[in-house]
């Protein structure tokens, strides 16, 4: 159910702003401690490398281009991620077997395995973090804020309204 609540006159000018601020805080501090508890510190990398890392997983083989275009960044960007996971030996690039003029990245294992124990380590925070400050009754409301999270993440909030 989307709705554009743009229109409520229920919600003054500003609820919005005020919302959109409290919302980015609390994922920054999120996102910090889920770094952290991961051990992501200790891997050595930038945030965004393991980002495109992750991308790589999930969508290789791909081209640097798909990737650039996926990760919403410039080829420069994608193309200095690349050159520091490859001297890690965690991505490869082979010649695409459709155009010979392309190469298509790819995992290793070992960067599956790094993904893997830093979602692993991310969850179980999660997890014992759930357990611990919500409570039985207020679940209901943790799955709400997770669909909201959701429909947000795929809003297209420049799309010209009707």
């Amino acid at each position: 159910m989307n709705r554009d609540v743009s229109q409520d006159p229920g919600r003054g000018p500003g609820e919005a702003e005020v919302a959109a601020e409290r919302l980015q805080h609390a994922m920054k501090r999120l996102r910090a401690r889920l770094r952290t508890e991961s051990g992501q510190h200790a891997v050595g990398f930038a945030q965004s490398h393991l980002m495109v890392l992750g991308t790589i997983a999930q969508e290789g083989p791909i081209t640097a281009a798909r990737l650039a275009d996926l990760e919403h960044v410039s080829p420069q960007s994608i193309s200095q991620s690349l050159a520091v996971l490859k001297a890690e030996g965690l991505v490869r690039q082979e010649p695409d077997p459709q155009d010979g003029r392309k190469k298509l990245v790819s995992a290793d294992p070992s960067a599956l395995e790094l993904i893997d124990r830093l979602m692993k380590g991310r969850s179980s925070f999660l997890a014992q973090a759930i357990d611990q400050v919500v409570a039985p009754d207020e679940r209901a409301d943790l799955d709400k804020a997770i669909e909201l999270l959701e429909r947000i993440a795929t809003a297209d909030p420049w799309r010209a309204r009707i």
